[in-house]
């Protein structure tokens, strides 16, 4: 079973949509150092290093061309 990568997020950086910006330097650097390659579709578990967590899928945002994170909101 192929384990789901954890990347720190900042909560409050989503976009109009509520897709979770992947752009800030947490993320960035959890990225690089656990060799993440992002993709369309990825599983990813987010992590805010304080109280909270949840899944999400990455997905590309065309628009800002950043990656992004599809997330539920009701289940943080």
């Amino acid at each position: 079973m192929k384990k789901i990568p954890k990347i720190f997020v900042d909560f409050g950086n989503a976009d109009a949509d509520g897709r979770v910006r992947l752009n800030t330097i947490g993320s960035l650097i959890d990225m690089r150092d656990n060799g993440i390659i992002m993709e369309e579709g990825l599983q990813l578990l987010l992590d805010n290093n304080e109280d909270l967590s949840t899944n999400g899928i990455a997905h590309f945002s065309k628009e800002e061309k950043i990656w992004v994170a599809i997330i539920d909101w009701d289940s943080l």
